[in-house]
């Protein structure tokens, strides 16, 4: 009988790879608790009408990723395609805003695509996603991306791009559009399929189109920072000079457009030349109707989501790998018993040991202690035993000392303790 794969675009991360996953895991919620965040857990089903309300129609997303079907109560469920409309589906049906008028938000999680898979990209791919409700000043936009930043130090990834650009608004993006639209009219023939149909839909999505005609006609079109109105400006100007305040290089990318339709005012990148085409790590921008159009009240917001899979792509090599602390090698019945109680007790302690359950003779028990990568190994015999005590071995040096069996644990787990600080 044929064996059954995985389904094309989903990923198994194996036993080997998790320990990084992990570590990326627990870097972020340091971080992101030093900067006030609290973490929020939001269902992978929800409503589709949330994400074609939220996303826009008019989007890749929604018109040809989503995986969508018809629930057996003649309901539509999608499986999420992003965090942030679920975000904020529990922060309106939950009235999080009663409770305190600023919420600073995190979730960790899978999120679900159909598009075509490739380098970095998956059909079920992880993000780190993170929201901040309730406030409109420049100085937050900057500090959120100071944060970004500050997490991709300690995940040891510098080489990157902060790429920023401001949307503008629903009084200034009208004449910014109306402009860009009058430019693509009469080349509407160059244009690719997907373009073409969105001319009269989401015209700006052009300017991040990769079909290379596509490049080549906005390559003159007109920019949205020479349409934006004295508030959008002014907000802009003020979120520059505070990443400036931090020494945060940026550049300004007059033709970024987010891929959603919410995002307005500023909009941000992190980019990188090591991924090819895909160079996009982090991105995020200000999403202040979002809420309303929800059905929620008027409460600014922006947040920014980072790709797992292309953040772990980027990590320099530290041998992350996991191995267990020490291994309780044992000759014969009595000394079996032995390393079996001992073994457990320690791993209640939080110390994780291993032994052997299948009566190898010592050298082979040790090469598995070494191929598993532990530090130290424990040999117990029936002399051992008779003498009360055990012999430990440095698996790297090869030194090897006796202990008292009945200090054995509390030895063991000092030590552990202090290699652990």
């Amino acid at each position: 009988m044929e064996a059954i794969g995985a389904v094309k675009g989903f990923k198994d991360i194996l036993p080997d790879e998790t320990p990084r996953w992990r570590q990326v895991e627990e870097r972020a919620r340091r971080v992101f608790s030093s900067f006030g965040f609290r973490e929020i857990r939001v269902p992978l089903l929800e409503r589709t009408e949330l994400f074609r309300r939220g996303i826009g129609e008019a989007t890749d997303i929604v018109e040809k990723e989503m995986y969508t079907f018809l629930d057996r109560g003649d309901e539509y469920l999608t499986l999420r395609p992003e965090a942030t409309a679920s975000i904020m589906r529990a922060y309106i049906e939950h009235h999080l805003y009663a409770a305190d008028p600023v919420a600073k938000l995190y979730t960790i999680g899978p999120m679900f695509r159909r598009e075509r898979p490739q380098k970095g990209r998956f059909r079920q791919f992880h993000q780190i996603d993170v929201e901040i409700l309730g406030l409109d000043d420049p100085r937050v936009d900057a500090e959120l991306i100071l944060m970004l930043a500050h997490f991709l130090r300690e995940v040891r990834i510098e080489d990157y791009e902060i790429e920023v650009n401001s949307l503008g608004c629903p009084r200034c993006r009208p004449s910014f559009r109306a402009a860009v639209v009058a430019h693509l009219k009469g080349r509407e023939g160059d244009l690719c399929p997907d373009c073409r149909r969105r001319l009269d839909t989401n015209p700006l999505r052009t300017f991040d189109c990769k079909v290379p005609g596509c490049g080549e006609i906005v390559a003159d079109a007109p920019l949205i920072p020479d349409y934006l109105c004295p508030d959008c400006k002014r907000h802009f100007d003020d979120f520059c000079r505070y990443l400036e305040l931090f020494s945060l290089r940026h550049r300004l990318n007059p033709k970024m457009v987010r891929g959603l339709d919410y995002y307005t005012k500023t909009a941000f990148e992190v980019t990188t030349t090591l991924l090819g085409a895909q160079n996009a790590v982090a991105g995020g921008g200000r999403y202040d109707g979002l809420i309303r159009t929800l059905g929620g009240p008027d409460v600014p917001g922006i947040g920014f989501a980072v790709g797992m899979e292309r953040l772990l792509s980027l990590m320099p090599p530290d041998g992350a790998g996991e191995e267990p602390f020490v291994f309780l090698a044992a000759l014969g019945e009595r000394a079996q018993e032995t390393a079996y109680l001992i073994c457990n007790r320690l791993r209640l302690r939080g110390v994780w040991a291993e032994t052997d359950y299948s009566g190898k003779g010592l050298k082979a028990q040790l090469k598995r202690a070494d191929k598993l990568g532990c530090p130290f190994a424990v040999i117990l015999g029936d002399r051992e035993l008779d003498e009360g005590r055990a012999i430990w071995r440095d698996m790297e040096g090869g030194d090897q000392r006796q202990i008292d069996l009945k200090t054995l644990d509390d030895f063991i787990f000092a030590t552990y303790t202090e290699r652990s600080k």
